[in-house]
């Protein structure tokens, strides 16, 4: 169902999201829940209704048809969703709407506005005021002042290490966070993602920053029309250039240092599996967050996608056991189940058009959908390229929209999927 209008289109900077932080210090809002409420806090009586009715309702929301599995018991997360990649179907949610810190979840919708901006090659020599404003605690790639990198680079340290400092890099070259956060807040709306107030590029907790389970799907499932953002979500481990060193005769050389992706259906870790298909998204984890992941997985023909917001059972990598329960049941589900709600296209949506091609890829150098080629097999080297990825999409998928390519209803490629060989 269309979204509600916004009596006002969000287009905040830092300043402005400065003076929210101060409005909410009023004695209204200190009464309403906050991103800081503890777990046991209770959901709106009401939230936004933007691609249903059902999905603005506080609780579980599924319509279970004959012969449909049951939603699993042991799933704890204040919020989470199911739903088809492809269609947009939601197939079931708890608190959709909810508007809760989200951590470096966040990191998709940065991705998502600013990966169009520069080809892979574009070279940064990182100065110090780069780096200003990195919060303390933040999680690193390991930048360094007056050291070389490429965007390339850049987008692995945020994907792989979801590395704050790689954030704040990439932002100085958007013309600073400020315009970063504008640049984001305006894609937000323009994805009717409608939950969601940015103040940090990077997901950092700050007064004011919210988003939902439904506005994180949307922004997984509109970076996954970009080739470059599955290639970076889906990438495993990759070599990243480490600092200049001089020898004694003053001859320099620079090393590499290996980096492998946090996200651990991707990666596997002590007491979780790679999860078969999987291909992405992004994780997070902050003290107002709790653990938030987004994943993207592919069985049968179908590729779902699941958020999962802060599960209340405080157990090592909750948040991916509780995705891949909420996984298992999806793929169980698909065709039994009647759809709770949408994820909605675009606002520019409504006026696309069918096209006969257009670029998928970051900075503009991707193949036209005439340029079909098969799924590349998926590798797990130590090169900075990560998984293979397809050239091109096939003829006829893509609606070339106002704001840019954006897939509805259609087939779109995913890198093929990661499975285990060697423990990372």
């Amino acid at each position: 169902m269309p979204a509600p209008k916004k009596a006002l289109r969000r287009s905040l900077t830092v300043t402005s999201a400065a003076l929210t932080a101060l409005a909410l210090l009023s004695p209204a809002a200190l009464a309403a829940p906050s991103p800081s409420a503890s777990p046991s806090a209770t959901p709106p009586a009401s939230m936004s209704t933007v691609g249903g009715a059902r999905l603005g309702k506080p609780g579980t929301q599924v319509d279970l048809a004959g012969g449909a599995p049951v939603l699993p018991k042991d799933v704890t997360a204040r919020s989470w969703i199911v739903a088809d990649a492809e269609s947009g179907d939601v197939l079931a949610a708890h608190n959709a709407h909810w508007r809760l810190a989200p951590a470096s979840t966040l990191k998709m919708l940065f991705a998502d506005t600013l990966l169009p901006k520069w080809p892979k090659t574009t070279k940064r020599t990182v100065e110090v005021s780069d780096l200003a404003g990195v919060g303390a605690g933040s999680s690193l790639v390991g930048i360094k002042e007056k050291e070389t990198y490429t965007v390339h680079d850049l987008w692995l340290g945020v994907f792989l290490r979801s590395g704050n400092d790689a954030v704040h890099v990439l932002s100085a070259m958007n013309d600073g966070v400020d315009k970063t956060v504008a640049d984001m807040n305006a894609h937000a709306d323009e994805l009717q993602a409608l939950d969601t107030t940015v103040v940090s590029p990077d997901g950092y907790d700050m007064p004011g920053q919210v988003s939902s389970a439904y506005d994180l799907t949307l922004f997984a499932r509109s970076g996954l029309q970009k080739k470059d953002f599955r290639e970076y979500a889906s990438t495993v481990r990759a070599k990243f250039p480490g600092e200049t060193t001089k020898n004694k005769k003053g001859k320099t050389s620079r090393g590499t240092f290996e980096i492998q992706n946090t996200n651990r259906l991707l990666a596997g870790d002590s007491d979780v599996g790679v999860y078969p298909g999987i291909a992405g998204v992004k994780n997070g984890n902050t003290t107002n967050a709790g653990a938030t992941f987004t994943g993207v997985a592919e069985r049968g023909g179908r590729v779902l996608l699941v958020t999962v917001m802060n599960p209340a059972k405080d157990e090592h990598n909750e948040v991916y056991k509780e995705t891949a329960r909420l996984f298992d049941w999806g793929f169980e589900a698909v065709g039994k189940v009647r759809p709770v709600g949408e994820l909605v296209g675009p606002r520019s949506a409504a006026q696309a058009s069918p096209s006969a091609g257009a670029s998928g890829e970051a900075g503009g150098t991707g193949e036209g959908a005439g340029g079909t080629k098969p799924v590349a097999g998926a590798q797990t080297g130590g090169g900075a390229g990560g998984v293979g990825i397809a050239a091109g999409i096939t003829a006829g998928v893509l609606v070339l929209l106002a704001g840019g390519a954006f897939l509805v209803n259609r087939k779109w490629p995913l890198p093929d999927l990661v499975r285990r060989r060697t423990r990372p």
